[in-house]
């Protein structure tokens, strides 16, 4: 990796983007929509209908910072953004069982909730994580 600090902070302002808007969309759907809040049955209603958005966000967000971590370098390169894809969603995994599972808090989920019940949208983000900066590199070809 060329430049790792500089793709840190793309990764941060990404993951910190997609989880402000994550969480705003959420409070969108409780407030302005009117569906049910979270309880102590579950997340609720306005976080649910949030999910099949989750990827959506991710694969936007984590391919315009891919792209801007990609356009800084010299010379770009398939294999670079290969290896930031997996560099970033390793991170990602690691960072999601501390801040979603173990540190409890009110929008904490169990393993079973993040890892079993949030399937496909998971998967789906985690991909989306991945070929982000791969999406970012082929955008600079243009």
């Amino acid at each position: 990796m060329n430049h790792f600090g500089m793709s840190m902070l793309w990764f941060w302002i990404s993951y910190i983007f997609v989880t402000c808007a994550g969480m705003i969309h959420t409070i969108i759907n409780i407030y302005v929509l009117g569906m049910k809040p979270m309880d102590e049955n579950g997340m609720g209603e306005g976080y649910e209908k949030t999910k099949p958005w989750h990827p959506l966000y991710n694969i936007i967000s984590f391919s315009i910072f891919g792209f801007a971590y990609m356009n800084g370098l010299t010379t770009p390169t398939f294999t670079e953004a290969l290896i930031t894809g997996v560099i970033w969603v390793g991170i990602c995994i690691v960072v999601d069982v501390f801040a979603w599972v173990l540190i409890k808090h009110p929008w904490s989920l169990s393993f079973r909730e993040f890892y079993i019940d949030y399937q496909p949208w998971i998967t789906l983000i985690y991909l989306a994580i991945l070929i982000g900066p791969l999406i970012g590199y082929f955008i600079t070809l243009i």
